[in-house]
């Protein structure tokens, strides 16, 4: 998912750069050129040789000098020119100078290049999730000064053809100011392994929120599975005018949401505006609760309210409980406030004395209903008016229109579409030295979970085969806990898309962080990043730098039944298996033949858990933290929780 306040202004600016690119003639047609990934203060890779390329003229010698090397090479009859620097250590600062044979052509010159460990840093919007947004802002903002930390962020783009260079973009030291639209997980595990390492740090980041594996994988990859080659061809129609038309279309979109239309909000908001022809619904009800199937557009709601004379002239307090984020809010026709992606807790206001009124009060809502959400979710004891003695309710009757607004326009969201990203996104910086992937993705593939299983693979494998770098280490995210905690055992197409990322793990040299204890409910995007990164750095530490750390939760092993009861055997529990809070051990749930799951007893003894229950004699299967938000404690002493999983192998794909 991503932040659609940050893309409405991105495309603006977006439009703003292609404007210049198609009025500026280029200055330097002929001359070299190197991919804009790089620039001053890059980051190279340590320990393999360093490859440097880019165009000029056909047949021309084209001169590399650094680090008292000098490496010659020819352009070839496209113009293209590449060399391998040898490999060197980390340190630094270095220059690095490009030049042609042709001595009246300028000479380019990178300053402050240093040698060190290159990642990429790439998926969706908790990858992308800037520190500015997240945990502790402030506080990490202020004591950010890491001049060895140094990033390059690859601008949102896409394309149909594959691309030899990026929008934009180049190397920042970290500091005060450009720490703010880093991504805060990519940060905090450069940051912890900058200061075990000591040496120099680079983060290649290439993110952009709610888009599915698809969108990061090439064309011919695509095209040799049967679940994605017929889209692939289906989408030969599409061209650049389709993006630029559905740019515009996104403008609009949000300039809809966010800036009132025909003047609604001088009037709608207005006491004496009479609203008895509208229709009414009962609230706190979402969307799929009313009988508005399918509704995307801007609602307007209005409740009247009656007042006792005892609360005339009083401040008051609203609580709505929890409305859909995108809202304004109206008492007696004064704006109260507007909440844009703001997915806080609670949401109350203080209504000021002058506007409370005896008898006749009117609230009055505008809201975003977007992506088949819009409401006020329950309950009901959560939305109410109080002078902190008194409550008056604010659920049940409300008025409702939804066609005084324009029409929002239907958005075709190119950047989800399969190959678009990876040829505009990844392609450009293919051969850049790295030393290896972080990745945090997979929300937006939950409703085709087992599809994940071919498609992550995929993915790793073709960026692999296209580094050539062989099996660089790749290390990712499982998803975290999200949504409603339900009260008995369920199906999960969560779940089941954290399945398909442990059987990842198949893949040489991939490593993964389980952060089944960082989710929250309500919020998509979780604010730990610190620990994130942490997790992350420290499967970096065990995997490739081999150091002696525990980097991992326990991982189910293998059972075996032993009569009414099922013993688990872990890996990787390191001291010593244990639960978060010293209780019994949550999350575990065992079945019979019949496939009927009951929430299960559970004991630890030495590296296994007993699971059993009463309502189950026979038992045949155990699943753990099989759920979309899942009670569950299991870790071992080093603090990390338990991998979830599941001992049987039936469909656990819910029913659409």
């Amino acid at each position: 998912m991503g932040n659609p306040r940050l893309s409405f202004c991105s495309t603006f600016l977006r439009f703003t750069f292609l404007i210049i690119l198609v009025a500026t003639p280029s200055l330097v047609f002929g001359q070299v050129r190197l991919p804009k990934v790089f620039s001053d203060h890059m980051v190279l890779q340590r320990g393999r040789a360093i490859p440097v390329w880019g165009t000029a003229q056909p047949g021309k010698q084209i001169s590399v000098e650094f680090g008292g090397q000098k490496i010659k090479t020819t352009t070839g009859q496209d113009g293209k020119w590449m060399v391998h620097l040898p490999q060197m250590k980390a340190g630094g600062p270095h220059l690095m100078q490009v030049s042609e044979e042709d001595k009246t052509k300028p000479v380019i010159l990178f300053k402050d290049v240093l040698i060190g460990d290159v990642w990429l840093a790439s998926r969706q919007s908790n990858m992308e999730w800037q520190v500015q947004q997240a945990m502790n802002a402030e506080t990490e903002i202020k004591n950010a000064h890491y001049p060895n930390i140094r990033f390059f962020n690859v601008p949102h783009d896409k394309k149909t053809n594959v691309q030899t260079d990026v929008l934009a973009g180049s190397w920042q030291p970290i500091d005060s100011l450009t720490v703010k639209t880093a991504s805060a997980v990519a940060y905090y595990f450069a940051r912890e392994l900058q200061a075990d390492l000591k040496v120099p740090i680079g983060i290649l980041q290439s993110t952009w929120g709610g888009t599915p594996v698809e969108a990061w994988i090439s064309r011919e990859q695509l095209l040799s599975s049967p679940i994605t080659q017929r889209t692939v061809l289906q989408n030969d129609t599409v061209t650049e005018k389709h993006f630029l038309k559905d740019s515009l279309d996104l403008v609009r979109f949000w300039d809809i949401v966010y800036n009132p239309k025909n003047k609604t909000d001088k009037t709608i908001p207005n006491p004496n505006y009479n609203d008895a022809k509208w229709p009414e619904l009962v609230m706190p009800a979402t969307l799929k609760n009313l009988n508005l199937p399918g509704y995307e557009g801007m609602m307007w709601l209005r409740k009247t309210i009656h007042l006792p004379q005892n609360l005339f002239g009083k401040e008051v307090t609203l609580h709505f409980g929890h409305p859909e984020m995108n809202y304004s809010l109206y008492f007696n026709g004064k704006e109260i406030a507007k909440n844009v992606w703001n997915a806080k807790p609670t949401h109350h206001y203080r209504i000021p004395a002058n506007l409370v009124k005896q008898g006749k009060n009117v609230i009055a809502v505008r809201m975003a209903f977007l992506w088949t959400g819009g409401g006020f979710n329950p309950p009901a004891e959560e939305m109410y008016l109080t002078d902190g003695t008194a409550k008056l309710s604010l659920a049940g009757g409300w008025k409702y229109r939804k066609d005084l607004e324009p029409t929002l326009p239907t958005i075709k969201n190119y950047h989800q579409f399969p190959t678009y990203l990876f040829n505009a996104m990844i392609n450009p910086v293919i051969p850049y030295g790295i030393n290896g992937v972080i990745w945090y993705q997979g929300e937006n593939n939950v409703s085709a979970p087992v599809d994940y299983r071919t498609l992550f693979p995929m993915m790793i494998n073709d960026w692999r085969i296209r580094w050539q770098q062989g099996y660089f280490p790749f290390l990712y995210v499982q998803l975290a806990n999200y949504m409603k905690r339900q009260p008995e055992p369920s199906q999960s197409d969560w779940a089941t898309l954290r399945e398909a990322q442990t059987l990842a793990l198949a893949q040489p040299n991939t490593a993964m962080a389980t952060i089944i204890d960082l989710g929250e409910a309500d919020n998509i995007h979780p604010k730990n990043k610190q620990e994130v990164g942490r997790r992350l750095a420290l499967l970096a530490k065990k995997l490739v730098y081999k150091k002696a750390v525990q980097a991992s939760g326990p991982m189910y092993q293998n059972h075996q039944i032993e009569g009414n009861q099922i013993r688990i055997k872990f890996s990787e529990t390191g001291a010593g298996l244990a639960t978060r809070g010293n209780g019994k051990p949550t999350g575990f749930a065992i079945a019979g033949s019949n496939q009927k799951f009951y929430w299960a007893d559970a004991v630890i003894e030495g590296n296994t858990v007993k699971v059993s229950s009463a309502q189950v004699k026979n038992p045949v299967a155990v699943r753990y933290a099989w759920a979309d938000n899942p009670e569950c404690n299991l870790i071992n002493k080093d603090g990390l929780p338990a991998n979830p999983f599941r001992t049987d192998d039936w469909n656990a794909i819910v029913a659409k």
